[in-house]
C-alpha cells in the first residue's frame, strides 16, 4: 500500500473513532481536552520533535530543554489551574486526603535547595505539577470515571493507529537505529522502543479493564460495539508490543491483567486483599531463594542476566558519592560531571538509572525513597478500601499499581513527564465527591440553591 494512501486511511479511521465518541454524548466537559493534550504530548513526542518532523528546526539542550516545549507545558498547566479555580475546589480538603502525595511533592521542592543545578531542578518540578493538576481536572468532571475512560480512549485513537502507520509506512519516523550495531528498533509514535512499550502497557491495560467491565453488563448493541472496540484495540496494541520487543512492558501488562482477573474471582474476599498480596510476596521471595525463578523468567523472556546492562549500570551509579539521606536534589543526578563520567563508561549514554526506586534514591535519598514507598502503600490501601464501594474503578487502581511497582524495577518511571508517572497520579489521588458535584453546577443554579437555603 502506498504510504500516502495509508496516511489517508489512518486519518479517516481516527476521524471515525472521534465521531463515534462524540455521538455517544459522554458526560464530560470541554476542559477534559487539557489533560488529553497533556497525555498525547508526553505519550508521543515533544512539541520540538513534532516541529522537526514538519521541517521546522527548534533548538534546545538536554539540561534546559526547548523553549517551545516549556511554553506548551506551561500553557497547559496555567489552563488547568484556571479550570480548577473556576470549579472552586477545596484545596485544603484535597491535601488532607492526599497527605503523603503532598508531602512527597513538597519534599521534591525543598530538595532543590541542595541541588547543584537549582534552576534546572525548579523548572522540572514545575513541569511535574502538571500531573496532579490534570488528574484533578479529571476528578472534578461531572462523572470522573467517565472522564477517565474518555481520556484513555481519545488518546488511544491517536497514539495506537499513528504508531502502526509510522512503523509500517513511515520508517523514517517510526524506527530508530542503535548507534553502534545499527540494529533497527520500532518506536512508533514515540522516540524509542521502551517508550512505545510504555504506551502499550497503559492503553493495553485500560482496554483490557474496559473489556472486562463491559462484559459483565447486560447484552445490548451498545455492549457489543464496546466489546468490539476494546478487542480491536487490544489486538493492535499486542501487535505493537510484539514490534517493540519491550519485555518489561509486556510482563507488567500481564501482571496488571492478572490482578484484574484475580479480583474478579468469586471466591476472593475483597476485605482480605492485603493478606493475599503479602502472602504472594512471601511466596515469591521463597521461590526465588529456593528455585531462582527470577533467572528462569529472564531465560523465558529471552533477556540476558544483566538485563541489557542494567545491573552493570546500577552498580556504577551506586559507586558515585552522593548524600545517601537527601540525595542530589530533585531531578539533578543526571547532570554535570556525574553524567559525563557515566557517559565515558557506557557507549549508549544512559540518562536514567533504569530502576525507578534507585532513581528516586539518587535524586531524593533515603527520605525520598521512604516517601515513595509510603505513597505506594497508601495508594494500595485506598484501592483496597474502594473495592467495597466502587469495585470496577478499584480494580483499575490496583491493577495499574501492580504494573507500576514491577515496571519500575527495570525502568525509571518515577520521574519527570513519564506517562506511567502521570497515570500513577490518576490512581493515587483521592478527590472528594462533592468537589465534582459542585464544580459543574452553573452559577445560576448555585445562586438558586443559596437563595433557597436563606429562605
Amino acid at each position: 500500500m502506498p504510504p500516502i494512501l495509508a496516511f489517508v486511511l489512518t486519518a479517516g479511521f481516527i476521524v471515525f473513532l472521534f465521531r463515534r465518541d462524540f455521538r455517544e454524548k459522554p458526560n464530560v466537559t470541554g476542559a477534559l481536552w487539557i489533560p488529553i493534550l497533556w497525555f498525547l504530548i508526553i505519550g508521543s513526542r515533544t512539541v520540538t520533535a513534532w516541529l522537526n518532523i514538519c521541517g521546522i528546526s527548534v533548538s534546545g539542550s538536554m539540561e534546559d530543554g526547548s523553549p517551545a516545549d516549556a511554553t506548551v507545558y506551561f500553557a497547559l498547566i496555567v489552563a488547568g489551574l484556571c479550570v480548577l479555580k473556576r470549579r472552586r475546589i477545596n484545596l485544603g480538603e484535597i491535601l488532607r486526603n492526599n497527605r503523603l502525595l503532598a508531602a512527597f511533592l513538597i519534599y521534591c521542592l525543598v530538595s532543590i535547595l541542595w541541588s547543584d543545578f537549582p534552576l534546572i531542578s525548579f523548572k522540572r518540578w514545575i513541569k511535574i505539577l502538571g500531573h496532579p493538576i490534570m488528574a484533578l481536572i479529571i476528578f472534578t468532571e461531572p462523572d470522573p470515571e467517565e472522564a477517565l475512560i474518555r481520556l484513555m480512549k481519545r488518546c488511544a485513537y491517536v497514539l495506537v493507529p499513528v504508531s502502526i502507520l509510522f512503523i509500517k509506512y513511515f520508517p523514517q519516523w517510526g524506527r530508530a537505529y542503535e548507534q553502534w550495531s545499527g540494529a533497527a528498533n520500532n518506536t512508533g509514535i514515540m522516540t524509542n522502543k521502551n517508550d512505545l512499550g510504555c504506551d502499550c502497557l497503559i492503553l493495553g491495560f485500560f482496554f483490557f479493564w474496559c473489556f472486562s467491565k463491559t462484559w459483565s453488563q447486560e447484552k445490548s448493541p451498545a455492549r457489543r460495539n464496546e466489546l468490539l472496540l476494546c478487542a480491536g484495540f487490544l489486538g493492535m496494541i499486542l501487535w505493537l508490543l510484539k514490534a517493540a520487543h519491550s519485555s518489561t512492558s509486556l510482563v507488567s501488562l500481564g501482571i496488571a491483567m492478572a490482578m484484574v482477573l484475580f479480583l474478579g474471582l468469586r471466591f476472593v474476599n475483597r476485605k482480605l486483599v492485603g493478606v493475599y498480596v503479602v502472602t504472594g510476596i512471601v511466596l515469591l521471595i521463597f521461590a526465588e531463594a529456593a528455585f531462582g525463578i527470577f533467572s528462569q523468567a529472564l531465560q523465558i523472556l529471552g533477556m540476558d542476566p544483566t538485563l541489557t546492562d542494567r545491573t552493570l549500570l546500577w552498580h556504577s551509579v551506586l559507586q558515585i558519592k552522593i548524600n545517601p539521606v537527601f540525595g542530589t536534589g530533585f531531578e539533578s543526578f543526571w547532570l554535570g560531571d556525574r553524567l559525563k563520567k557515566l557517559w565515558d563508561i557506557y557507549w549508549w549514554h544512559p540518562i536514567q538509572a533504569h530502576n525507578g526506586y534507585l532513581e528516586t534514591y539518587l535524586n531524593l535519598g533515603l527520605v525520598g525513597l521512604a516517601l515513595m514507598i509510603g505513597l505506594i502503600v497508601s495508594t494500595f490501601r485506598k484501592g483496597s478500601r474502594m473495592l467495597l464501594d466502587n469495585f470496577e474503578f478499584a480494580r483499575f487502581r490496583l491493577g495499574f499499581l501492580a504494573a507500576f511497582v514491577f515496571y519500575n524495577w527495570t525502568e525509571a518511571a518515577i520521574k519527570a513527564l513519564h506517562p506511567v508517572w502521570f497515570v500513577f497520579y490518576l490512581i493515587a489521588i483521592d478527590c472528594p465527591k462533592q468537589q465534582s458535584e459542585v464544580a459543574e453546577k452553573p452559577p445560576e443554579i448555585e445562586h438558586l440553591i443559596y437563595a433557597q437555603k436563606k429562605i
